[in-house]
């Protein structure tokens, strides 16, 4: 009996080694090996997938693969990231991901994975503010006018969105609370689909990005009435924040990042990390973005991990705010 115990715990120890061996090999692979795909929980044609695909053809040259940008909107981003929370942790499967899923955390608590339980980050892209516009046909040259408008023709206006959870979504809600007036949120499949509703005239107002709606407001096709950050654009000077419009203290933003499955290994983690900090702080790269109104983001893993779980606490306080639901 005593030589079976042995030889059974020497052949279960043997096997843990041999484990331990075959994890080692794979970490000590060169990544990546194989194409990366980098899934977009939202249409094309919005924020999101425009940097994506900018972030991927940077990362092509120094990572030596092919990152493979992929669509796959539904549900205010839940269909795409559930796919990616389910996809094998081994770096090869990405998410570009928005403060929509920080809001998601508390504004849909019902989901089938949890951010930061199901998700490992990797690192931040970029920020940039919201331009809030209307359409030319709306009597409304100011905040203050368009506030006025609101108050006295209660549910009358609505707002476009890109869906329920996204920053557009959030961004009219906070001013809804901030402002003191009710207008009717009508979400759409994407931001390009939004964006057409309200330059055609069948939404009137949107909150929108500023790096796609600012040449459509400079076109005339919209009437810009303010930027959402704590400060003027660069972009748009002349045009005045939401704050000092006649909402003091408003600031929304939308911001970009990427994350992983979780149990990613940590290598890979860094390796990604240190890749897409090296494209965010190009010289060109911060050129081009600024001049789109966009400004990139640097942090490491540990920073990046710290500054997700501070944007959660601060939507769920402001969805408690704000009343925002799912259903609106």
């Amino acid at each position: 009996m005593m030589g079976m115990f042995t030889l059974r715990h020497a052949a279960s120890a043997t096997g843990v080694l041999f484990g331990a061996a075959a994890i080692s090999n794979v970490l000590a692979q060169p990544y990546p090996t194989k194409p990366v795909r980098i899934v977009v929980p939202f249409a094309a044609g919005g924020p999101a997938d425009i940097y994506a695909r900018v972030l991927g053809q940077r990362l092509q040259e120094p990572l030596a693969q092919s990152f493979v940008i992929e669509n796959r909107p539904g549900a205010g981003s839940i269909i795409g990231t559930d796919l990616v929370a389910k996809s094998p942790a081994d770096g090869y499967t990405l998410l570009l991901m928005s403060n929509t899923h920080t809001v998601n955390e508390s504004l849909v608590p019902k989901k089938p994975f949890a951010l930061m339980k199901d998700f490992a980050p990797v690192a931040p892209v970029n920020y940039s503010d919201l331009l809030l516009v209307v359409h030319p046909s709306l009597p409304a040259k100011s905040v203050k006018e368009l506030v006025a408008l609101a108050k006295s023709r209660p549910r009358s206006l609505n707002y476009a969105s890109s869906g329920t959870g996204t920053p557009y979504h959030m961004a009219g809600e906070l001013f809804k609370a901030m402002a003191g007036v009710d207008i009717v949120h009508v979400p759409h499949k994407g931001s390009a689909e939004a964006r057409t509703s309200v330059m055609s005239g069948q939404v009137e107002i949107m909150p929108d990005a500023i790096t796609t709606m600012a040449p459509m407001a400079k076109a005339g096709r919209v009437r810009a009435l303010a930027t959402t950050g704590i400060k003027r654009s660069g972009v748009m000077p002349d045009v005045p924040t939401v704050s000092e419009a006649g909402v003091p203290g408003y600031e929304a933003t939308i911001w970009l990042g990427v994350m992983s499955p979780v149990n990613v290994p940590r290598l890979v983690l860094e390796r990604l990390n240190g890749e897409i900090t090296k494209v965010t702080s190009r010289p060109d790269i911060r050129k081009t973005w600024n001049e789109q109104g966009a400004e990139p983001m640097v942090m490491n893993l540990a920073e990046f991990e710290k500054y997700l779980h501070a944007d959660i606490a601060k939507w769920a306080r402001v969805v408690k705010v704000s009343g925002a639901r799912a259903d609106q």
